[in-house]
């Protein structure tokens, strides 16, 4: 018979789970060496149970790393299994298998099993975004030319670096040995280590304050409550089916048609108190190029976050437990062997910003039903890698460079922020500079870019890297050729840029969004343009002094606010409101 557990008792373990989430992900912020961690914050932390089911999630990390992780836990459980291995106090279980949960290869994770009494009741674990894996060329994003899985860098399937205690010194020396900048990411996965441990001390303890039943109960109680409340807000939905299509670049430049123009397409149905997402259309997978998406630990994150964020929003609905109830009335549908669900060894590195455009196509749908809930189109990311050799070691730099979110009911767009799954920070100029041989010499908002509308897109950022020594740099991004959708009449936004200028010649060189490893000189400028978000509603319902504050901060032209808004200005700035009432007049 099951125990019960009251709310009270449920809720404080709750907040306790919570709390230790949050303290492993500070504790593998501050114990990180790479600034991927330190300051852009791609890792993730999480509890699991003793099955791999989500029972919390470090809130500040990014949803892509921390999603996942149950994921990781149970293709790890299954892996061991199938080997006749078991979990041990004192193992210490590396894995970063995309056909295996993981999110991508260079998101690598480090499990640590809790046991209370000798049994198996739970999991603390990281994932972190590294450096470099071990792939063909320097960096772990930017990789676009990698032919099938072997190619994208070392595969770690539940490798036990701790073994009942004991360090594996041989696997440990294979990860120096194979990885550049190894010091940096070996401390890194270090840092890993010691904050899931941290996170297993701190759960084992909880546990055994409430006892073990006490606490089963209360795990079951609140995934079972976050399902409700799951349910509860898919049924308030409208009976229906709505579709969507977006498009990535894929590669732009090639001359094959199955590498560009890719659609994403989704089809969101309502059935009583459950969601049906169907990826039924989507593009094949391109089986020798990286942007196939693992079905586990990247597409399903970005539906489920998607879906929670527009029917749970924590601004109308407060604080929403995170853990497995709230995916249970959700199933996801994507046939094998498309972009969203590829075979094995399809090639999967670069999923990162075509699971974005899932996102934002998902969100696309649910526009249809429920338009007041959700942003105009956002504008896609870009991760370039920037490296070289100083003396006898490697540098590696990952530039997460912002992307912006869509307008949305009430208020603008978000500008120059990372969109949907992402959720990582701006590299600050500060950290760049003191530890990488580059110089960023712009850093400022785009102008005259974001999508009209009553509340206009977001602006995307403008950053120019200039290169302090010879290396070399590879770009993996979307959004150079199809703009964020506008909502509602908004207008759509702006694609993104991307200029390299040569120091030696002078040349300026538009470079397409996924940039192959290219040497790179001393004095050569990357100039990076973010996209910028879709409008919502229409541009002629936005308050003429909105627009006129827009022009004074100088985000617009006087060209665009009457183009674009039909708002006339005076010399001065002022807003002619009688030239601006006829003009708005005479175009509807």
């Amino acid at each position: 018979m099951n125990q019960q557990v009251d709310s009270v008792t449920a809720s404080g373990i709750q907040g306790a789970l919570e709390n230790i989430a949050v303290e492993i992900g500070y504790k593998l912020m501050r114990m990180s060496y790479s600034s991927i961690i330190r300051e852009s914050e791609d890792f993730g932390a999480a509890l699991v149970d003793e099955y791999g089911r989500g029972l919390a999630e470090s809130a500040q990390s990014t949803p892509l790393q921390s999603g996942p992780i149950p994921g990781y836990v149970k293709h790890i459980l299954k892996t061991l299994q199938a080997r006749g291995d078991v979990v041990r106090p004192g193992d210490v279980i590396m894995h970063n298998d995309p056909y295996g949960g993981a999110s991508h290869g260079p998101d690598v994770a480090f499990i640590v099993p809790v046991f209370h009494g000798g049994e198996l009741v739970g999991f603390s674990g990281t994932t972190a975004h590294h450096l470099d894996i071990g792939a063909l060329t320097p960096g772990s994003c930017g990789i676009v030319d990698a032919i099938d899985a072997y190619a994208e860098g070392l595969q770690f399937k539940a490798i036990k670096v701790y073994d009942r205690g004991q360090r594996n010194d041989a696997v440990w020396q294979i990860l120096r040995d194979n990885i550049r900048a190894s010091d940096l990411v070996v401390g890194d996965m270090e840092a890993q280590v010691a904050a899931s441990r941290i996170g297993a001390e701190r759960m084992e303890a909880l546990i055994a304050q409430y006892g073990l039943p006490t606490f089963r109960a209360a795990c079951n109680s609140l995934m079972d409550h976050a399902e409700r409340l799951m349910r509860q807000a898919i049924q308030r939905l409208p009976e229906g089916s709505w579709h969507a299509e977006t498009f990535i670049d894929g590669y732009a430049d090639s001359p094959d048609p199955a590498k560009r123009d890719l659609p994403i397409v989704a089809t969101v149905t309502k059935r009583d108190d459950r969601l049906i997402v169907d990826l039924t259309g989507t593009a094949p997978q391109v089986k020798d190029r990286p942007i196939n998406m693992p079905f586990t630990g990247t597409v399903d994150v970005a539906i489920w976050l998607t879906v929670r964020s527009v029917l749970l929003d924590t601004a109308v609905h407060g604080h929403i437990p995170v853990n497995e109830g709230l995916t249970r009335p959700i199933e996801i549908i994507a046939p094998k062997g498309c972009l969203a669900n590829p075979e094995f060894p399809a090639p999967t590195i670069a999923r990162f910003c075509p699971g974005n455009q899932v996102a934002d196509t998902v969100m696309r749908a649910l526009a249809q039903a429920v338009p007041d809930q959700v942003c105009a189109g956002i504008g896609n990311l870009k991760v370039i890698a920037f490296s070289g050799i100083k003396g006898n070691s490697h540098w590696v730099h990952m530039e997460i460079f912002e992307g912006s979110y869509g307008g949305r009911p009430g208020a603008d767009g978000m500008d120059a922020v990372d969109t949907l799954y992402a959720n990582t920070r701006n590299n600050p100029i500060e950290d760049i500079e003191s530890h990488l041989p580059l110089r960023v010499e712009r850093y400022e908002l785009r102008e005259d870019a974001g999508g009209a509308g009553q509340w206009r897109g977001g602006l995307g950022s403008v950053r120019e890297f200039r290169l302090l020594s010879d290396g070399g740099a590879s770009v993996e991004g979307e959004g150079h050729r199809f703009k964020p959708w506008g909502l509602l009449s908004g207008r759509d936004g702006a694609t993104a840029r991307l200029t390299l200028r040569r120091a030696d010649t002078g040349e300026s060189i538009a470079l397409p969004s996924k940039v192959p490893h290219m040497a790179t000189r001393e004095g050569d400028v990357f100039i990076c343009e973010g996209p910028a978000g879709g409008g919502y509603g229409d541009p002629f319902r936005r308050p003429a002094v909105s627009v006129q504050a827009d022009f004074l901060d100088g985000l617009i032209s006087r060209a665009t606010a009457e183009r674009e808004y039909g708002v006339t200005l005076t010399p001065v700035g002022e807003v002619d409101v009688q030239a601006t009432n006829q003009l708005r007049q005479d175009r509807g």
